[in-house]
């Protein structure tokens, strides 16, 4: 394998969850609830069947407010602004938004991550019209802004994945939703472990396993031949993004190891360990380059509990046997 090819976890480890720095508990458990339940646990704990389950529901909480993202406008008091954009399909116009503090002032002064001081997720609800792109900052207003239009109608979710610099905030990824007026169709992706993007084809070995990091193999080929002149793209040779099916919550995957010399080239596999947090299904987008050009490989994926998998690999040991 090439220098580079490992993927590993953006942010805090393993766990694939969709859409950026949104803590699912503090979304939807508010932390008064989560300490009632640790307090609730302490005092139960004669009682075996319901501190098992205090310290279920406990854990359950810890793990969503540590491992999912995309799921909040706010966090760490900073705030995602409406987003300005055009308001129906086939209308140009610009994308809008701006990144808020506590104090309500727009925030112009970022920490560069892979290669960009902002990241932008569009994605359609459905897990369709994937993009990823990198607006310019108007440092006197603290807006972020590119030229934009819809191709197609429908929910948005927008994702602005950031580090505040002088803090010691951690990177997020703070959401809003956009309505986009139009004749709308939506689609119902099915399970895919292939993807044909142009002339490469992109085939995604492994499986995503709740509670279990499970490898997860991406090979890149031209024409039947492998690539092996993948180029780096912000600071890697490969850049996922994870969507889960439902919310949307989202959680970025970048290369492991030294950032890629320049002219350095990889290729054709790229790897990365991933944990799904809930059984279920996610949608995955691998950007990658190759002569300069950006391209886009999309996956539908299945989940599987631990139980599951574990049954899975037991009757699969039987057959062989």
């Amino acid at each position: 394998m090439n220098a580079g090819a490992r993927l590993t976890i953006y942010g805090i480890g393993v766990v694939v969850a969709f859409g950026g720095a949104f803590g699912l508990a503090s979304a939807i458990v508010p932390p008064s609830v989560v300490s009632e339940w640790k307090e609730g646990a302490e005092m139960n704990s004669h009682d075996g069947g319901h501190d098992a389950a205090t310290t279920a529901a406990e854990e359950s909480a810890n793990v969503a407010a540590d491992s999912l993202k995309g799921l909040s406008l706010g966090l760490e008091g900073y705030v995602l602004s409406p987003v300005e954009a055009p308001g129906a399909v086939a209308t140009s116009g610009e994308l809008q938004v701006q990144i808020l503090d506590a104090a309500g002032t727009p925030v112009t002064d970022y920490t560069t991550a892979h290669d960009k001081d902002l990241h932008l997720i569009v994605v359609r609800s459905d897990g369709s019209l994937f993009r990823h792109v990198h607006p310019t900052l108007d440092e006197s207003t603290g807006m972020w802004s590119l030229p934009w239009e819809w191709t197609e109608a429908g929910t948005y979710r927008v994702f602005a994945d950031f580090t505040p610099a002088g803090t010691d905030a951690p990177s997020l990824t703070l959401t809003r939703t956009v309505q986009v007026a139009g004749e709308f169709t939506p689609v119902a992706p099915q399970p895919t472990q292939t993807a044909q993007v142009g002339d490469f084809t992109v085939s995604l070995d492994g499986d995503l396993t709740v509670g279990t990091a499970k490898d997860l193999t991406l090979t890149v080929t031209r024409d039947g031949k492998p690539v092996t002149a993948l180029e780096p793209y912000l600071g890697a040779f490969g850049h996922l993004v994870a969507l889960r099916d439902g919310d949307l919550a989202y959680l970025h995957v970048h290369a492991k190891g030294e950032e890629p010399e320049v002219g350095e080239t990889s290729g054709p596999e790229i790897e990365f360990a991933a944990e799904a947090p809930t059984a279920g299904r996610y949608f995955l987008y691998l950007d990658f380059q190759v002569d300069g050009q950006v391209h886009t490989a999309e996956f539908v994926v299945d989940a599987a509990s631990g139980d599951d998998a574990a049954v899975s690999d037991g009757d699969s040991h039987d057959d062989g046997h």
